[in-house]
């Protein structure tokens, strides 16, 4: 097991920056090396100024889009137009600035009445994104994550029994007295098997949980985000200084 690759952003705003680049730079190459570049989103305040950052650049809209496809790591169980989606929050800060179309965009779908039948049918779509057989778990090309101040990464929470959901590639996280709407999420495989993870993290009253996640002993039950501990050589933590804390002053 490798070390925390750690790369510490100057505030929110260059970290916006630095990601955007790597985001770029990413698609570049996985669009040159197999003519495709799929990736999964997530939403929430950090991912949120990189997304309006990438929409803002002008490298942005050099990007072939048609050989881009756009999953979401998670979503609430609301309406897509709903103020609390994920979906709506890529919605309003990116794809109305890009020309991606419309059979490229992977929702979270979030009709059906029953929420398994959501999932299986996220599930399907992968497969046939992917070219997937049963049993086979999709690589994608990039998935950026963020992490809660309690832990929790994807809708992954501390407890949670989708921590240990393995045989599926989405699943249900039900509402509790922790987590106040249903979701979906991507699985522990699904992000294990990614060929590269980016960690967001920015603000001061994530530096406790972050620092004890990365310094720790591992127990992803407690911190979920300490389910990428078995690829660590594929995930970069991009934290602001603020979020860094100690961690900063002995990076430099």
């Amino acid at each position: 097991m490798g070390r925390p690759q750690i790369e510490i952003a100057r505030d929110p705003q260059d970290l916006a920056e630095r990601m955007t680049r790597s985001f770029l730079g990413t698609a570049q190459d996985a669009i040159a090396s197999g003519g495709m570049f799929r990736t999964a989103l997530s939403g929430g305040r950090t991912p949120m100024r990189f997304l309006e950052r990438l929409a803002n650049t002008p490298q942005t809209q050099d990007l072939p889009w048609d050989r881009v496809h756009l999953f979401w790591v998670d979503d609430r169980y609301v309406p897509p137009d709903a103020e609390a989606s994920n979906y709506r929050l890529v919605a309003e800060t990116l794809l109305s600035r890009i020309n991606i179309p419309a059979t490229n965009v992977h929702r979270i779908p979030t009709e059906p009445e029953d929420r398994d039948d959501a999932a299986r049918a996220y599930e399907q779509t992968m497969r046939r994104v992917f070219g997937l057989e049963e049993g086979e778990i999709p690589r994608f090309d990039l998935i950026v994550l963020g992490m809660g101040n309690d832990g929790h990464t994807a809708s992954l929470f501390p407890g949670s029994s989708a921590i240990r959901c393995v045989d599926r590639l989405a699943c249900v996280v039900r509402a509790d007295e922790y987590v106040k709407l249903d979701r979906i999420t991507l699985t522990k495989p699904v992000l294990l098997a990614a060929r590269r993870l980016v960690v967001l993290v920015s603000g001061g009253e994530k530096t406790r949980t972050l620092e004890a996640a990365l310094t720790g002993e591992v127990d992803e039950m407690r911190y979920p985000v300490q389910t990428l501990w078995p690829v660590l050589e594929r995930v970069t933590w991009l934290v602001d200084r603020e979020a860094a804390g100690r961690i900063a002053l002995t990076r430099g």
